[in-house]
């Protein structure tokens, strides 16, 4: 099992900035990937972007060229820098580790809020 730990949430304006950290613990040579989702109410939880451990990335489609997700092993901790944010952007996001073949663990998840 891995134990994640979600920071770095709160609420901003309309085109600023937030990076979110994950720190890991627990099985982490057992990590193949991690990812930052979110969930809005009422919607299903979506990927946002991932980084394996040979550092390919991917993105969705609404984050690309605002989002970066990043990771620093030797903290064992990912980041998801998070600029030009809209509100469409508002939603828990959660930090999720996965070996190949399952999930291996969440985070408890932290509130992003844009709004003027």
């Amino acid at each position: 099992q891995v134990q994640l730990v979600e920071s770095g949430g709160g609420l901003v304006q309309p085109g600023g900035s937030l990076r979110l950290s994950c720190a890991t613990s627990g099985s982490i040579v057992s990590i193949y990937a991690m990812g930052w989702y979110r969930q809005c109410p009422g919607k299903q939880r979506e990927l946002v972007a991932v980084i394996t451990t040979d550092g390919s990335t991917n993105y969705a489609d609404s984050v690309k060229g605002r989002f970066t997700i990043s990771r620093d092993n030797a903290k064992n901790t990912v980041y998801l820098q998070m600029n030009s944010l809209k509100p469409e952007d508002t939603a828990v996001y959660y930090c999720n580790a996965a070996g190949r073949i399952r999930s291996l663990g969440w985070g408890q998840g932290t509130q992003v809020t844009v709004s003027s």
